[in-house]
């Protein structure tokens, strides 16, 4: 028996991918955060299947619940919201099944940040304006980040950045930025992204921290920076470019 770790994707139930829906559709257990995941989403679920909320359980209750439907003999499908790749504590837990001998496996989803850009309709790399995304964090009363990646550091680079789990500090992500990316820097933020609830904000480091504030974003947000979101006056890519026949 296998646990699935599945990306539940940024909302919408129909932005799954078919591997993840099978999967979810076959497991006797599904393991879910009701902070993110959305019911339309549980219901790709088997009917009869054992549903467990984690967001108030901590790790070692997540892995209890893990290793005891591998004892009985059942598939589960851990859902992470968006994908697994970025913040979804997945090293964490699968350390923990490694060292018990419990398999696993991974289903890629649609992370937040692609939806945020597609509901934008925006690329959010342009030739020779920023061919680099930077996807990154803050902190908070959260894990420490390493000196290296303290965002005035990364916002040298001018690069487009995208910000999760910072949506409650975002004054401070303003003030970091401005130095390098000036007042006038376009700005997006994007909540719950193709979901009912989606809210999307327009604006510049000027004014995107009031925006914020009296939509009362607190969660599930994601804050993009960068030249891609304003500009049109880019060159065409090499890709277009005339060849000799």
């Amino acid at each position: 028996m296998t646990v699935h770790f599945i990306g539940a994707g940024p909302g919408a139930a129909d932005l799954l991918t078919l591997r993840a829906v099978t999967l979810m559709g076959s497991a006797r257990v599904c393991l879910y955060a009701g902070t993110y995941i959305t019911a339309e989403v549980l219901a790709h679920c088997a009917a009869g299947a054992e549903l467990i909320d984690t967001q108030h359980l901590d790790l070692d209750g997540i892995i209890g619940h893990l290793t005891r439907a591998h004892a009985a003999g059942h598939d589960v499908a851990r859902l992470c919201s968006g994908d697994p790749s970025l913040y979804s504590a997945l090293a964490e837990q699968t350390r923990r099944l490694d060292a018990i001998g419990v398999p696993w496996d991974v289903t890629p989803g649609v992370p937040a940040y692609a939806a945020a850009a597609a509901v934008l309709g925006r690329e959010l790399t342009a030739p020779e304006l920023s061919q680099t995304v930077i996807l990154t964090r803050t902190q908070a009363r959260s894990t420490k980040m390493p000196d290296t990646e303290a965002l005035p550091v990364l916002a040298r680079s001018h690069a487009t950045i995208v910000l999760h789990l910072a949506i409650t500090r975002i004054r401070q992500v303003v003030a970091d930025l401005v130095p390098e990316y000036g007042t006038d820097a376009p700005v997006a933020v994007v909540a719950n992204a193709s979901a009912a609830s989606e809210v999307v904000l327009r604006g510049t480091l000027s004014d995107i921290s009031d925006q914020v504030e009296a939509a009362g974003l607190r969660q599930a947000a994601v804050i993009i920076v960068g030249k891609t979101l304003g500009a049109m006056d880019f060159v065409d890519s090499h890709l277009y470019a005339p060849r000799a026949r």
